[in-house]
Formats: C-alpha cells, sequence, structure tokens
C-alpha cells in the first residue's frame, strides 16, 4: 500500500524519495496538469495511476487502459510510474508509446480498450506534466469524474488489486496513420507548410499531409525537448508569426500549426495572415454545410460571434451551441447533441461522422482545412477568409492568477459586471444587451461587440478575449473596460500577450 500523498515535501530529502507528492490544484476541471518535481513527484504519478485504477473498478469499468506519453525529457518516467500505480490497481496496460494525444484516443478504438491515460503537459512550458484521462470513448473525464479521482488520491483510498499486466503496442503509429489517411487523397495539389514546434506532433505531421497529395514545407518537426524556437501552442503569436514568415517565403497555399501533443490545429492563410481557429471553424463549418444542411455544431464561448450572425450559415440551416471551454466539455456537448462538429478558439476540433469520431485530432482538422481548399479549388484561403463578415478580435491573453484564488477572482468579476448590466451602466459606451455565465462571464453589448473573462482550465491563469463586428475602437474600449477591473484586483499579474 502507499503511503497517502502530500501536498508539499522538501527535495532532495529521504521523505521526498519515499512520500507522493500530489498538489491538491493539479486536479483541473476536466484533465490534471502540475509542474514536475515541485507539485509532483515519481510516486505522486504512481499514486495517480493507483487512483486511476481505483477509479474504474469503481465505475465498473473493464480494466484495460491505453496509455502514452508526449516528448518531453521526463514523461516516459512519469508514464512508467503512472503504469506502476495503474497495474497495482489491477489493471491491464496497452502502452503505445511515444504518441500524440489523439493517437491515444484512436487506440482505445483500435485496440478495444474502454479507458486511456496520455501522459502530456499539451502546450504548457516546460516543467508541466499531466495526464488526459477517459472511461467512455471517445470522451474524456469531467468534473465529477475528475472530482472523485481527486477524492481517491489525496485520501490514500486507491485500492491494490491482482490482475496487472502490461502490453507494449509495437508500431502502434503506423496504424494511428494509415486510418488518417485511408480514403483522403486531393484532387488538386497544395503546398503546405507543417509547423510542430519541435513538439511530438513532428513525428506524423509531414508524413500525413504528404500521404493525402500535398507539397510539404516543414517548419520546426524535428523532436527537440527543450522547444528551441518557440512554445508549439497555436494560440501563441510567436509560433503564428514564424508560420505566417515561412507561409509568405515559400508561397504556400496554407500554414497548418499543432501544439505539443498534436490536438490542436492553428493555421495561416496564403498572404501570411493568421486565422484564429474560431474563425477557421466558420470556414469549416460553412464548408460542412453546404455538404450537409441543417447541421448542428458546438462553440465555445470563446468563440467568434460569427457562428451566430453568419447569412451563409445561417442559409445552409446551420444551429449553434455556445458551450462551456474546455475539450472534455465540448467533446461531451457534441456527442450529447450529435453535432456535425464543435469548434474551440484554441484550435481543439471535434468531429463526429463522416470526418472524425468526436475526439480532438490536430491532423484531422488539418486534413479537413486542406479538403476544404480542395472543395474550393481555384479561390485561396485568404479569399475565403475575407468573404467572411468583418470583426476585430484579440487573441486569447491570460494574466496570471494563481490557482488557489483564480475561481474568486472571476467569480467576483461576475458579480461585478452583473451588478453593472442590471444597474443599467453602460460599459465602453453602449448598454449591455446580454450576460452569458456558463462559463464565466461573457458581456455582449448592443452592436454586438463582447468580452470575456474566465479561469483558466489548465494553467494559474485568467482568459480574456474580446471582440467586435463594428470596429476596432469598440474591441479595445470594451478591453479597457475588463483589463480596468482584472489590473485593480491584486491577484491579477502580468499578461501573457496583450493587445
Amino acid at each position: 500500500m502507499l503511503p497517502k500523498p502530500t501536498a508539499a515535501v522538501a527535495a532532495n530529502t529521504a521523505a521526498y524519495e519515499t512520500t507522493p507528492l500530489v498538489k491538491p490544484t493539479g486536479f483541473r476541471e476536466y484533465d490534471a496538469r502540475w509542474l514536475i518535481g515541485s507539485e509532483l513527484n515519481l510516486m505522486g504519478a504512481q499514486a495517480l495511476g493507483l487512483g486511476i485504477g481505483t477509479l474504474l473498478h469503481e465505475r465498473d469499468v473493464r480494466p484495460d487502459i491505453v496509455v502514452g506519453h508526449d516528448y518531453r525529457s521526463y514523461s516516459q518516467s512519469i508514464k512508467l510510474s503512472l503504469v506502476a500505480g495503474l497495474m497495482s490497481a489491477g489493471c491491464r496496460v496497452h502502452d503505445i508509446g511515444l504518441a500524440v494525444s489523439p493517437m491515444a484516443y484512436f487506440a482505445q478504438f483500435a485496440l478495444d480498450v474502454p479507458a486511456v491515460a496520455m501522459v502530456t503537459a499539451s502546450h504548457n512550458d516546460n516543467g508541466w506534466t499531466g495526464v488526459k484521462m477517459g472511461a467512455d470513448r471517445p470522451l474524456t473525464f469531467g468534473p465529477d469524474e475528475i472530482g472523485r479521482l481527486k477524492e481517491i488520491v489525496l485520501s490514500g483510498s486507491g485500492v491494490p488489486r491482482q490482475g496487472g499486466a502490461y502490453t507494449y503496442v509495437e508500431d502502434f503509429g503506423e496504424r494511428y496513420v494509415a486510418d488518417l489517411v485511408a480514403g483522403k487523397t486531393l484532387k488538386s495539389p497544395l503546398k503546405v507548410v507543417a509547423a510542430c514546434g519541435n513538439g511530438t506532433a513532428g513525428l506524423f505531421a509531414a508524413r500525413v499531409l504528404r500521404a493525402i497529395g500535398c507539397e510539404v514545407v516543414e517548419l520546426d518537426c524535428e523532436l527537440d525537448y527543450t522547444f528551441p524556437n518557440y512554445n508549439p501552442n497555436p494560440e501563441d503569436l510567436k509560433m503564428l508569426h514564424a508560420v505566417a514568415d515561412a507561409v509568405k517565403a515559400s508561397g504556400a497555399a496554407v500554414g497548418l500549426a499543432f501544439d505539443g501533443d498534436g490536438d490542436r490545429c492553428g493555421v495561416v492563410d496564403d498572404s501570411g495572415e493568421e486565422i484564429f481557429a474560431d474563425k477557421v471553424g466558420v470556414l469549416l463549418a460553412r464548408d460542412l454545410s453546404a455538404r450537409h444542411p441543417n447541421s448542428r455544431f458546438v462553440v465555445d464561448v470563446k468563440s467568434t460571434g460569427l457562428f451566430a450572425t453568419d447569412p451563409v450559415l445561417k442559409a445552409n440551416g446551420v444551429s449553434v451551441d455556445y458551450w462551456k471551454t474546455g475539450h472534455s466539455y465540448i467533446k461531451r456537448r457534441v456527442n450529447e447533441l450529435d453535432a456535425r462538429a464543435g469548434f474551440e478558439k484554441s484550435g481543439h476540433f471535434f468531429f463526429n461522422a463522416p470526418v472524425g469520431r468526436g475526439y480532438d485530432d490536430g491532423l484531422v482538422a488539418a486534413i479537413a482545412v486542406c479538403e476544404m481548399l480542395d472543395h474550393n479549388a481555384g479561390t485561396p484561403l485568404s479569399a475565403l477568409r475575407a468573404a467572411l463578415p468583418q470583426t476585430w478580435q484579440s487573441p486569447t491573453m491570460s494574466p496570471h492568477c494563481a490557482d488557489e484564488v483564480k475561481y474568486d477572482v472571476v467569480d467576483r468579476a461576475i458579480a461585478h459586471f452583473k451588478a453593472r448590466a442590471e444597474a443599467g451602466d453602460s460599459l465602453a459606451g453602449q448598454t449591455v444587451r446580454d450576460v452569458i455565465t456558463v462559463n464565466g462571464i461573457r458581456l455582449v453589448l448592443e452592436d454586438g461587440t463582447w468580452g470575456l473573462v474566465r479561469a483558466s482550465s489548465n494553467k494559474p491563469e485568467l482568459v480574456v478575449v474580446v471582440e467586435s463586428p463594428t470596429s476596432e475602437a469598440n474591441m479595445r474600449a470594451i478591453f479597457a473596460e475588463i483589463d480596468g477591473y482584472l489590473s485593480a484586483q491584486p491577484e491579477v499579474g502580468e499578461y501573457n500577450q496583450k493587445i
């Protein structure tokens, strides 16, 4: 039996080697993230594995589980410790090795395994680790499952069982690639930039795109866990600027940027214009709904208002559901509503049949973008983008805010702005038309300008996004209102990027 985990233990001590370290804040809304060493040690990862296995038995899930790990210097060590805990809980482990997250989700189907635990820090900076988990394919854990897992792990109530086993699945990456490209052949040649930020997607992106008929310009596709150029995050403007430069230098038709664990995709058009992923979602929704009228789509609350107002989507009979941000939330909502697809501003795209299996895969999204261009042969992506109604939109901006207080800060912001709206106060010189609190607070002004504040689900940050369909000035005005309030809160720190 493992000792009960502790929230803090000094490094370079005997206690550090004999006590599971698991900081409670590492259990997020729909996955888990810790700073390796100071918030989670190897025994802590073992305790987590025991907890996951115990939860599977508690939920009467067959105790077979896929595991994989992303390309970080420490990920394999974390995974093997997790595996030790899973096996001690009586789980039969199917290890697919070095992988992107969607490859692990695919393995649940291909190997007929109900559960998954993918060791990845996703787009987080080096030093972070984490686990994306699920036991009901294609879904991943949400707050209820994560909350119960947290209770089991932190209380030390994981139950050891007999029957644990380990199998290493050789060459599973080949099966993943073959599935991605099956039946996918472009009718017209397409030159693309594939940017991987030296992350795990570099194993697959160029191969997959070439296999469907693309000429590929590789950008930072060599694996390097120091991430020497930029963090592999397609919401990060530094990565998008690098892709834009490569597109303009090579004359490519599109640039495709993948995050550290390959479940997200960012897009740059042929002119070098960086298209935020929610507007890529509008373009994909136009393309899909032209061939499948009356489709339903799910989008997150950070996404553009065009999903509700775009005349082409309206003409195609599209219905749209705005929902909570987060890959687990959107995946679940797409599944519940049997939606055609789901889109997040962060670059997670969730396609149901006939495009995908309901989970987020950056390479499936990249293929969908290439096929959209193939369907519109002769019309460059820049023209498709220009055909959208114009809006002025910020990137995702994230001021630092500690995990322990960020939800309280957001609750105060909700109360503050709701009170102003109910009192009839103007914001940014306009009345407030709507207040949406499904995930943080999204304030919609009379002309459709809106601003969002929510707590990040996977980092010690807040999230701020603003957009206006009328002018850049109005976009900046709503940001000034939100930023003015947040800047006055002592718990809120510097932004990662800011308009």
